[in-house]
């Protein structure tokens, strides 16, 4: 036993005027195991309370982030004063890492305090539709780096948070699940256009999903080449763009079947 006692206060290094045993490692180890386990479980027990709750998902997710990332700069100072080495000894080092920090993680700062912002700001939210030049998909992660969206193909990108931030960002449900969206339609010269007006209505107003308020707008756009150009605009709730296709798929299928009717 005394040997095994010898061999805990036998020191490794000197760091600051301080003396850094054997046991203080084991100490120190044994403690970063048992405090990231704590930190960790907790995190998870205040996520399951807080969805209990029914809170909005981005709200847990910031809470969770935040606490995750204090709870581990605790454990931290608690690991040096077990340690008994003073802040003051990491001045220089800390110097140089803020430097070797500027200089070369930029973007890395820079997508960390941009994911930030938007857990805070909450320009973008888990499950919106988010549209970006060619690319369209659902949200399904916001991360301290990068934000994750699901594309229609089913195919999952990493975004940076900056690009979101920094770029022209089309959030289709911002506010709301409430989406508007349109179905062109072509139809014969000579063909009673008020009586396909009224059709193109109605093929609207009977698909379920299509909202009665506003109700929907048929609009003859144009006179085509070889058709006449009618629009019909309609609002529906959709949280994926499957929703959008499904339901402008139903609608075409009546407009077919009313068409056969004239």
């Amino acid at each position: 036993m005394e040997k095994f006692n010898r061999l805990l206060q036998n020191p490794l290094l000197n760091f600051a005027d301080t003396t850094i045993t054997v046991g203080q490692v084991v100490g120190v180890v044994t403690l970063i195991l048992l405090g990231a386990i704590f930190v960790l479980w907790t995190a998870r027990l205040i996520v399951r309370i807080l969805h209990g709750r029914q809170l909005n998902q981005d709200l847990v997710q910031m809470m969770s982030r935040a606490y995750l990332i204090i709870g581990f700069i605790i454990l931290g100072l608690i690991v040096l004063d077990f340690m008994q080495i003073p802040l003051t000894a990491f001045a220089f080092v800390s110097g140089a890492i803020a430097i070797g920090i500027g200089f070369g993680a930029q973007n890395i700062i820079n997508n960390f305090i941009s994911g930030w912002i938007l857990m805070w700001e909450r320009p973008i939210k888990i499950g919106d539709l988010l549209e970006m030049g060619e690319l369209r998909g659902k949200v399904e992660a916001i991360n301290t780096r990068s934000t994750r969206i699901r594309r229609l193909d089913g195919v999952h990108m990493l975004i940076p948070n900056s690009y979101l931030l920094e770029n022209i960002v089309t959030n289709w449900t911002h506010r709301d699940q409430t989406i508007r969206t349109s179905i062109t339609v072509g139809v014969a010269y000579g063909s009673p256009v008020e009586r396909v007006a009224q059709l193109l209505a109605q093929a609207a107003k009977e698909e379920e999903a299509v909202l009665t308020d506003p109700e929907p707008l048929v609009v003859f756009e144009d006179f085509g080449d070889n058709a006449l150009i009618f629009d019909v605009y309609y609002w529906i709730h959709a949280i994926a763009e499957r929703d959008l296709r499904i339901t402008r798929s139903n609608i075409r299928f009546r407009i077919d079947a009313l068409f056969h009717r004239l």
